[in-house]
């Protein structure tokens, strides 16, 4: 257990085959938050946005017995037209490692049993939550650094 507690939290830190979030948002220049790219509905806020707000979504579903699903999809993803200030950047990127901080720390409580089904679900597990976690954010952290590549939004002195 200790082994799968350990690779859950890599899942979640983006470590192995998938960039880190950190790494990812780094050095995001301010004038690029509500650019859309070329071909791309969204803004680089709003898809970090859905992001935290996805990630929130499954963390309120773990802990929370009264929890409601919220709207599909219209819930997960910010207004179209919104925007972000740099403040409400930051803000974005800081509530997503809150929130999976709050995961990492379910995870790696030997007292939290990740086999075990979560009161109120079909049969729904933290392992199963987790792993669907850590699938969507390497999927849009990996569209995500995409979209820098694309737009030219990488800081001058990255590596690689």
């Amino acid at each position: 257990m200790d082994a799968l507690r350990e690779q859950l939290i890599e899942l979640l830190d983006g470590h192995g085959a998938h960039m880190p979030f950190d790494e990812a948002v780094a050095g995001f220049p301010d004038d690029a938050i509500n650019r859309l790219p070329p071909n791309v509905p969204y803004t680089p806020w709003q898809l970090l946005e859905h992001l935290r707000i996805t990630q929130a979504d499954i963390l309120d579903y773990i802990v929370n017995r009264t929890y409601l699903e919220p709207d599909w999809p219209e819930a997960y993803w910010p207004e179209r037209d919104a925007t972000a200030t740099p403040e409400t950047f930051a803000l974005t990127i800081e509530g997503f490692k809150a929130d999976r901080a709050a995961l990492r720390a379910i995870v790696a409580d030997p007292d939290t049993d990740l086999l075990a089904p979560i009161p109120g679900t079909p049969g729904h597990t933290i392992l199963r939550e987790v792993r669907i976690v850590g699938d969507h954010n390497a999927y849009h952290v990996g569209e995500f650094a995409i979209l820098r590549q694309v737009t030219g939004t990488w800081p001058s002195d990255r590596a690689g």
